[in-house]
């Protein structure tokens, strides 16, 4: 049971990314699956999850309107597109299941990826 983060690296501020995180071991549609995110010296925050029928997404404000999480039921694997990114967006972000889809926290989570850093300098 494993899920690969993938899709990290530099960009300036008001560019893109899109991240990629494909499990293995296991039916990711099965769960919520989502996304959390460590910035320097602070904790780490969950800011989407995507519930395992699609029909409930959680976004933290700080990102509503500018990342969208989908999924491809064909390849086990969850997307987050970043747009519009800002300095404060950089961080480690961690791919996760299960994921609570109402308050974006890590209580139901089993499954850890092993993080990919998104760095939003100019």
């Amino acid at each position: 049971v494993q899920l690969q983060a993938s899709g990290g690296g530099v960009v300036q501020p008001g560019g893109s990314l899109r991240l990629s995180c494909s499990a293995s071991g296991f039916a990711l549609d099965s769960y919520a699956a989502g996304w959390f995110r460590q910035a320097p010296g602070k904790e780490r925050e969950g800011i989407t999850c995507l519930s395992s029928g699609n029909a409930r997404i959680y976004y933290a404000d700080s990102v509503k309107g500018r990342f969208t999480i989908s999924r491809d039921n064909g390849k086990n694997t969850v997307y987050l597109q970043m747009n519009n990114l800002k300095p404060e967006d950089t961080g480690v972000y961690y791919c996760a299941a299960p994921c609570d889809h109402v308050r974006g926290s890590d209580r139901y989570t089993d499954v850890w990826g092993q993080g990919t850093q998104v760095t939003v300098s100019s």
